[in-house]
């Protein structure tokens, strides 16, 4: 009979044990911040204070073989949230304005015979990467200093985007709050 009672004491303390010592299950909440994406808002270049809407506008990351926003068929928007690579040091997107699909060849899964109209700017976005430290659930995020933007070789007078402004000197991105560049058609 003491044995029995022993061996139950002992049941309950060791179940006392590992529920003391289990730790619970941590999930990053979604309302705490994790790796910050670029936010752009797209201004008139002859009236610097208004917000110009984008027409049909077309975003693809370079080297990504699909869209990353497809804002076509009479959709406008005056911003747009990119994410950045966070491996490399740049990243690169294609941005198209009044964009139309013109022909697919009647061959809707092979995108290599596809055409397209419209303006068409390529920019480099170019920042140093830092890792910090979030939480234990959350691990670390990434946030992006010394950011800046370059266009691409074309002449300029073909470009749409006529300008990138940056909201800050040294400008970086550590949240999703405010908007980070300008860019002024």
């Amino acid at each position: 009979m003491k044995f029995s009672i022993i061996k139950k004491i002992g049941f309950v303390v060791l179940i006392l044990v590992t529920l003391t010592t289990c730790e619970r299950d941590d999930i990053c909440p979604e309302d705490v911040p994790t790796t910050p994406r670029l936010i752009i808002e797209f201004y008139d270049v002859s009236n610097q204070e208004t917000l110009k809407n984008v027409s049909n506008l077309f975003i693809q990351g370079i080297g990504n073989e699909l869209p990353l926003t497809d804002y076509s068929g009479s959709t406008t928007v005056n911003s747009v949230e990119l994410p950045l690579k966070t491996d490399e040091n740049s990243t690169s997107f294609r941005f198209i304005s009044d964009y139309e699909l013109v022909d697919d060849n009647d061959t809707p899964n092979d995108t290599s015979d596809d055409i397209f109209n419209g303006n068409e700017d390529i920019i480099t976005i170019n920042y140093i990467t830092e890792n910090v430290y979030v939480s234990r659930a959350c691990g670390y995020k990434t946030i992006y200093k010394t950011v800046s933007i370059q266009f691409g070789a074309e002449d300029i007078s073909e470009r749409w985007i006529v300008l990138a402004q940056p909201l800050n000197d040294n400008q970086s991105i550590e949240d999703e709050t405010t908007t980070h560049f300008n860019f002024f058609h």
